[in-house]
């Protein structure tokens, strides 16, 4: 239990990248009706992933955290929600079978719906119209009345997360993940990418394998670690009224836990250390994540580990770095050196996507995915004259066709973006890109262990 702390205890901190609800009693009729609906996830298995994060921070596995950049509440369907995760299951899968390690897998899903915003007001023809700040806060459209924050999308932003997770669960148990089916997770349109031709030889050794095990007596069929797998929900802990609403005491442990997702971070526009965001997190149980911009120094990151992870728990903490490719080797090097002095068992994951967006000439927020893929190759460098375990990616992608990103195998430029650009907010990967980022980012990981 941590001393000083309660569910609202971050109202009397001051807080950031809040909307301005226009009618406070519409705002506390819809955090009462979500606080009397059941929790999202479960303590125990919020439980279940710190544990396997604990192995990460001991390089014994490797975190892939990815899903969309922003949720919609117009594109929700169970066809999207599928192909998404199918995405995820093959990216882990090339991970796994590349690097040899097993591979804890977290989606940007079931909660994922607000976005920080660089400023409060943006520019529409004539008139500063308020920010999108998600679908759980307002609309897209381009006028002031669409963008007015209105409660009810709180408790649709729950109805929604508490589906997504019904299906994930289904997924996940029911068949769609079994080892058996990895050639039925390369679509038509990553098949054809050579990244996906990667896969199929990859599959087909795996094949080769289950039926080797068939071979000498090994029952496939209902062994649990060949049909199911684990995929655990995350997203930024933005909106703490809606966290609160969600935030329950553990029966077994009399712990607080945040049963909005399983894992919660705070991102770098709020992680003030006596900001609210902050103080909200050091109290729950779950585990938790931190942003880590260029800006940050080693006092700043060890301030961080102290007031998230007092006790020092492995797993309990993910250090997500976000620093863009011309920074990350040399930014990330001495916060890896204080870190790694001081003595906390943290996990260190790359976020190569947010320090790497730009405007194109036509006008599309997009990124390069050789500079992502650059981003990763220098954190793995960082990592490896550190001495230290580069444990992880958090990536932004979609089992859409989109054309968001420019780069990969298709060699998209910025001409392509407008084809099928659909994202809520920022450029996802597609497909192919997340499979040739998996691939990639392996042989980085592998050639740095060869290395080492």
């Amino acid at each position: 239990m941590v001393k000083d702390w309660s569910p609202d205890s971050w109202r009397d901190r001051p807080i950031k990248q809040q909307p301005a609800w226009p009618d406070l009693a519409d705002l506390d009729r819809a955090l009462k009706q979500i606080s009397a609906y059941p929790p999202l996830v479960f303590a125990g298995e919020a439980r279940s992933l710190q544990t396997s994060l604990a192995k990460v921070a001991a390089g014994n596995a490797f975190l892939l955290q990815a899903g969309d950049c922003a949720e919609s509440f117009e594109d929700f369907s169970a066809d999207n929600i599928r192909e998404k995760l199918r995405v995820i299951l093959q990216m882990a899968i090339v991970l796994t079978y590349s690097m040899g390690v097993p591979v804890v897998k977290v989606g940007r899903m079931a909660g994922q719906f607000a976005k920080p915003r660089s400023a409060d007001y943006e520019r529409i023809g004539d008139d500063d119209i308020p920010s999108f700040r998600g679908h759980i806060v307002n609309a897209q459209g381009p006028t002031a009345a669409a963008r007015v924050p209105t409660p009810e999308r709180l408790v649709q932003a729950y109805h929604q997360s508490a589906s997504t997770l019904n299906l994930v669960r289904a997924f996940t148990k029911g068949g769609f993940a079994a080892l058996d089916r990895v050639h039925a997770w390369n679509q038509e349109f990553v098949a054809s990418s050579p990244a996906g031709q990667r896969y199929e030889q990859l599959a087909r050794e795996i094949d080769r394998a289950l039926r080797f095990m068939r071979a000498t007596g090994m029952d496939t069929e209902s062994n649990a670690s060949l049909r199911e797998v684990d995929v655990y929900t995350s997203h930024e802990a933005l909106l703490l009224s809606y966290e609160e609403a969600l935030t329950r005491r553990d029966s077994t442990t009399g712990t607080w836990y945040d049963c909005s997702a399983h894992m919660v971070w705070v991102g770098e526009r709020t992680r003030e250390l006596d900001g609210a965001h902050v103080e909200f997190l050091r109290g729950v149980g779950n585990p938790i994540g931190c942003k880590v911009g260029p800006t940050m120094s080693g006092e700043d990151v060890i301030q961080i580990c102290e007031l998230l992870n007092p006790a020092r728990i492995p797993g309990r903490l993910t250090l997500i770095t976000r620093m863009g490719a011309d920074h990350i080797e040399s930014g990330l090097r001495p916060l890896l050196s204080a870190v790694k002095d001081s003595g906390h068992p943290v996990v260190w994951a790359c976020d190569p996507m947010h320090g790497n967006t730009y405007t194109s000439v036509h006008g599309h927020k997009t990124r390069d995915l050789e500079s992502i893929i650059g981003e990763i190759e220098g954190f793995v460098r960082a990592h490896r004259a550190e001495g230290t375990w580069p444990g992880g990616i958090h990536v932004e992608l979609t089992g859409e066709d989109v054309t968001e990103c420019i780069g990969g195998a298709d060699k998209l430029i910025d001409s392509d973006l407008a084809a099928r650009y659909e994202t809520v907010c920022d450029p996802r990967l597609n497909g192919r890109q997340s499979l040739e980022l998996a691939f990639r980012t392996a042989e980085l990981i592998r050639s740095g262990d060869q290395a080492g």
